[in-house]
């Protein structure tokens, strides 16, 4: 297509501004070239594109009805154009092209920070550039069509080309992961692993307050649950709960902290900051059921009131059972973001060298549709196949997150077929930004249900991202979809996630649909309340049914409930007080069947914190006790402002009291950076006059 440049021409600066802005509205961060012109003149003259034209002008031009002028033709020829290169971006996943032919750099953040992006290149795409080979260098079709036949020989895996820096990154990155930290559950570096209805983060005009730091993430998106009041004992003694293990609510806060933003009190949900941590529970006697215990140990807040610890140890299980594993990874544009491709594409590849060549998986690429050439029926982990789909993650395109499922669902249901025997998990990597067709978990799980409840699904689901980042579904889709969720903020991260033995622990389950009930004595305790848990708390009569939202328990984990209480009159200053009993509900994954557990309570009324076993609870009562105070801020001019300050404040000095005992791990330090933070961003919402300290 050539420039018509003579001076009489009155089409051509038309057609150049009609350009500039269809350039402009196919997506916000795709820069107008300064000349669109030559710009898309060499694009045509470097694609293959007659299936796009063809397609595109059957669209403009049905046939018989008209004749299409001259200028008509060059205006369709140029939207075509555009067309095709806006196709060719979007397969790329790159921004627009700058006046010097490369490509423009995407909107700077408010903290940016070095990228992570891998460095490697193959020959072929370092000779050509990084723009030319994300274009040329695609590896051949993995499939004819969803469930065609593949290719017998394949390529050698390539990494997705590197983009510049500044090209690639719209969000900070967090910072290098210190070594593995003793509190924190397994091997990695950080936490692994009635409600309102309103959705999305009621609080941006919070975060966009007078804070001390930073700012709210952009395009972020969270759910409000209310907490929980306390309740007289002699009108509702009994407490209904999923048994929680997601730890994600923290690490996300986390990863904030280190790059500089404010945490977003909508995104804080206490029982999972509580749950981050390891306090070393001693492990059941028996390999069939958990070790529960219970204390009663001071208020850090309150003198008159008691935090009531309840655990749950689940066994250590060594299963030799095969696994088969689905992954669904989410090649959209909004992935681009960051490092959060490096970091998806190296949970993925840490997942497949994990797996043991009697394990299965399959592997789904999604943007706005399944990417048919990457998909990768269930085979063998090391089939090049897997290696090369997996290598070849890139983002373009918008995000349908239930095409993605719908197709994961379909395949893992299709090997669970074959091998009955197996563990099956389909497991998401997203931002969760879905954009197309479904965009609610509920509606999305709706499609992509699994009706076997005997031998189920579980989806996990793994989040990455700071900005344009959707919490809610990825919680969700977790949560109801019989699986766990996960956040990782690095490349080191993953890789500490997805050990062979740290997966080979996650991916063993010891107990499906897990809930607690706890029958208080009223005698004993005239008041309580559960500190977090919003989400997980349900009605008492659904504790007898087996539900998929209901936890699932893995190898070895470990619970945290606390509980505030105020004791009765009649049990005394001190002495060992029977409390009430927990009674346990789940279902067996090997057999299917209901198992029950039922474990009294009890604790002593005059117990302190006390010894390296009183450091740890302490350490946990300050940390759910944090949370549970600053995901109670509501907004701008909230009364409580204060309030929360001076608790933070009082927990921040008994934390720094911990420091003998527990100030060399890393778990510390990173709950201190996250609990100054929050100090800071309250303290910037109080009033001048209650931070002068000067009369009026």
């Amino acid at each position: 297509m050539a420039r018509n440049n003579s001076q009489d021409n009155e089409f051509d600066p038309e057609m150049e501004r009609i350009l500039h802005e269809h350039f402009d509205a196919e997506d916000p961060e795709f820069l107008s070239p300064s000349d669109p012109w030559e710009w898309l003149q060499s694009r045509m003259e470097e694609q293959d594109t007659p299936s796009v034209i063809s397609r595109f002008l059957g669209g403009l031009m049905p046939p018989g009805r008209f004749r299409v002028s001259p200028a008509f033709a060059g205006a369709a020829a140029a939207v075509v154009a555009v067309a095709v290169v806006a196709t060719v971006w979007a397969v790329s996943g790159n921004g627009g092209p700058d006046s010097s032919g490369g490509m423009a750099s995407l909107p700077p953040t408010e903290a940016p920070a070095e990228s992570s992006l891998s460095t490697v290149l193959s020959p072929s795409s370092a000779e050509s550039g990084p723009e030319e080979s994300a274009i040329q260098d695609l590896p051949p079709a993995f499939s004819t069509g969803m469930h065609g036949s593949v290719p017998t020989s394949m390529p050698q895996p390539t990494p997705a080309p590197q983009l510049a820096m500044e090209e690639m990154e719209e969000e900070p990155a967090a910072d290098t992961h210190r070594a593995a930290p003793t509190l924190l559950p397994y091997a990695s570096q950080a936490p692994a692993a009635a409600a309102s209805d309103s959705a999305g983060s009621g609080r941006s005009a919070l975060l966009a307050g007078p804070a001390g730091t930073g700012s709210q993430p952009p395009d972020t998106t969270f759910r409000d649950y209310q907490r929980q009041p306390l309740v007289a004992a002699s009108e509702d003694n009994v407490s209904t709960f999923s048994l929680d293990t997601d730890r994600t609510s923290f690490q996300l806060a986390l990863n904030w902290a280190r790059v500089g933003y404010d945490i977003d009190p909508d995104s804080v949900r206490a029982e999972e900051w509580l749950n981050a941590f390891n306090y070393d529970y001693d492990p059941p006697s028996r390999a069939d059921e958990f070790a529960v215990t219970s204390d009663l140990f001071p208020h850090p807040l309150d003198e008159g009131k008691r935090l009531a610890r309840i655990t749950f140890q689940a066994p250590e299980l060594v299963i030799d059972r095969p696994l088969n594993v689905t992954l669904v990874l989410d090649a959209s544009g909004s992935m681009a973001g960051g490092n959060r491709v490096d970091i998806a594409r190296q949970a993925a590849e840490s997942i497949r060298q994990s797996l043991r060549p009697n394990d299965r998986i399959s592997v789904v690429h999604f943007t706005d549709y399944v990417i048919d050439r990457y998909t990768v029926e269930p085979t063998h982990p090391s089939d090049d196949r897997a290696v090369s789909s997996i290598a070849w993650l890139q983002p373009h395109g918008s995000t349908n997150v239930q095409a993605g499922l719908n197709l994961g669902v379909r395949l893992a249901a299709q090997v669970r077929d074959q091998r009955p025997d197996a563990y099956n998990y389909v497991i998401l990597m997203s931002d969760g930004v879905a954009n197309v067709d479904a965009t609610d978990p509920f509606a999305i799980l709706e499609t992509a249900y699994d009706p076997d409840a005997s031998n189920p699904l579980r989806l996990i689901t793994i989040g990455v991202g700071i900005n344009n980042y959707n919490d809610p579904l990825l919680e969700q889709l977790a949560q109801h979809g019989n699986g766990w969720y996960r956040y990782l903020d690095s490349v080191e991260q993953a890789q500490a996630t997805f050990t062979r033995e740290n997966w080979l622990a996650l991916s063993t389950p010891f107990a499906d649909q897990t809930r607690a009930q706890v029958t208080w004595d009223a005698s004993a305790v005239e008041r309580w309340r559960i500190i977090g848990y919003e989400n997980r708390v349900t009605a008492d009569e659904n504790f007898t049914q087996d539900r998929k939202e209901f936890a699932e328990i893995y190898s070895g984990a470990a619970t945290t409930v606390l509980y505030e209480i105020e004791l009765a009159d009649s049990a005394g200053p001190s002495g060992s007080i029977p409390l009430g009993s927990v009674e346990l509900r789940w279902v067996d994954p090997d057999s299917g069947n209901s198992r029950g557990q039922v474990e009294s309570l009890s604790g002593d009324a005059s117990a302190e914190f006390g010894g390296e076993d009183g450091a740890l609870a302490h350490f946990g009562a300050v940390v759910a006790l944090a949370a549970d105070l600053y995901g109670s801020l509501t907004g701008p001019g909230d009364e409580a402002s204060e309030d929360v300050f001076l608790g933070l404040a009082q927990l921040a000095e008994q934390l720094r009291s911990l420091d003998g005992e527990l100030g060399r791990l890393d778990s510390y330090s990173d709950f201190q950076l996250v609990l100054d933070n929050m100090t800071e961003f309250v303290e910037g919402l109080l009033p001048p006059s209650s931070r002068s300290g000067y009369s009026r």
